[in-house]
């Protein structure tokens, strides 16, 4: 006899009958036709035979019914890495045979441990996946795996007696997707004694050593230090031309477990790769000002290496000096061309100018009456004039004689509109009298 099941998730059983491979309705089976001789599964690329096989519970040889399967469904459709997931099964004298068809989920993402320093990251990935089949180091966004995972974290860290509750969020950038599942420990305190920087040259390890002692005595959270790794330590690299330099994730190693603290050693393995040096670049896009106008004000050297953190000070400066044209969305993006083979690097600066903004609103809050009046006589940039993003600066240094006396804060805040205009708010904040 040959029975189908499909499941559509979430869990709905259909069952249908396929003519039966043993003739005659009613006629008994022996009872070795109960006995699992052979698991197929169809419709997935992401995961082993033996995995999928280990997911189910299944085991050749083992005798089984028509529940067995079901379960087996039910698990494999719980655990979100299916978007359908289906059986068909087979009795014969010989045995069953049964066959899964699934769709894999395409919606993955990377797991990462944030502070289990306890055990190397191997270890983890090793041990999760013989607990949990269908983990490969990556966690569909529905389902019950991730719940799993953390159980099984948690067991490891009961496993060496730490006090500490493992959990997990989903992470990623701000109004963006998740990106990845963030597992760590809260608990013990997790303290870093040293860092080292394998893979660093003599000329960048001092620098590196330097921004790595405000890491002692912090605590370890790799989520926490690659802010780190992006502020500090890449730019060492970048402004010497190692434009394609990388750090891996950081390494913590345990050198103490005292009760409720534990004390890490933390390496950040590095690899420089090549050292690109100037050859030339040029502008694309620029209509306000000349190319050599613009270029005067980049740093880049030919025949030198390229120090792509002035690059981007630069760049910076070159967007400011658009705002004060009016143009406040302009972008400027350095496009480099790498030649590998010669370790050398061409950039082309693209510039998108982007429409001319006017002046809007002008709102000053904080001051009197009589001061406010004073202030908006005093700005000469009128409702429509084009905008100028330098003018608030100067006239907050050519206007002080016209609050009363006190040490006062000034913010400036600009809101470019949709219809190309800018509103400026000056708030003043009187700060009482100015020390010494």
């Amino acid at each position: 006899m040959r029975r189908a099941v499909q499941l559509f998730l979430p869990a709905l059983l259909l069952a249908f009958l396929i003519p039966s491979a043993l003739q005659g309705a009613g006629k008994r089976l022996p009872a070795s036709a109960y006995k699992l001789i052979e698991v197929k599964v169809s419709g997935t690329k992401r995961y082993t035979p033996a995995d999928f096989m280990a997911a189910t519970g299944l085991k050749i040889g083992q005798f089984v019914k028509e529940d067995d399967f079901k379960r087996a469904t039910q698990i494999l459709g719980d655990s979100g890495a299916f978007t359908d997931v289906g059986y068909g099964f087979q009795y014969s004298s010989e045995g069953t045979k049964v066959e899964f068809q699934v769709k894999d989920n395409p919606q993955f993402v990377p797991v990462k441990f944030d502070n289990l320093v306890w055990f190397s990251d191997q270890e983890l990935l090793k041990s999760l996946h013989a607990s949990i089949p269908l983990f490969n180091g990556e966690l569909p966004l529905g389902g019950n795996m991730a719940d799993h995972v953390n159980e099984a974290l948690q067991g490891l860290i009961a496993g060496k007696n730490i006090p500490a509750e493992v959990d997990y969020l989903r992470s990623g950038p701000a109004n963006g997707p998740i990106t990845a599942f963030l597992f760590s420990v809260s608990g013990p305190r997790i303290e870093i004694r040293n860092v080292e920087f394998p893979g660093a040259g003599p000329e960048e390890l001092a620098e590196l050593e330097a921004s790595g002692k405000l890491l002692r005595g912090q605590d370890y959270l790799r989520s926490a230090l690659q802010a780190q790794v992006n502020l500090e330590f890449l730019p060492v690299y970048l402004k010497r031309g190692y434009l394609k330099a990388s750090f891996s994730e950081p390494e913590a190693t345990v050198v103490q477990n005292t009760g409720q603290q534990t004390t890490v050693d933390v390496k950040f393995p590095v690899t420089p790769n090549l050292q690109y040096k100037v050859t030339a670049d040029r502008w694309t896009g620029n209509a306000a000002f000349s190319s050599d106008s613009l270029q005067s004000l980049v740093h880049l050297v030919p025949g030198k290496p390229v120090n792509a953190v002035q690059l981007n000070d630069d760049l910076g400066k070159i967007k400011r000096l658009y705002g004060t044209k009016g143009f406040m969305a302009a972008q400027i993006t350095p496009v480099p061309a790498m030649d590998d083979a010669h370790a050398t690097v061409t950039y082309e600066i693209r510039v998108d100018e982007g429409p001319v903004y006017k002046m809007g609103d002008l709102t000053i809050s904080g001051v009197d009456s009589r001061t406010m009046d004073r202030l908006n006589l005093a700005w000469k940039l009128r409702p429509g004039q084009t905008y100028n993003s330098s003018y608030a600066g100067k006239f907050l240094d050519e206007t002080t004689s016209l609050l009363p006396e006190g040490h006062w804060k000034t913010t400036v805040h600009e809101s470019p509109n949709r219809d190309h205009t800018v509103d400026v708010t000056l708030r003043y904040e009187q700060k009482g009298p100015e020390l010494p």
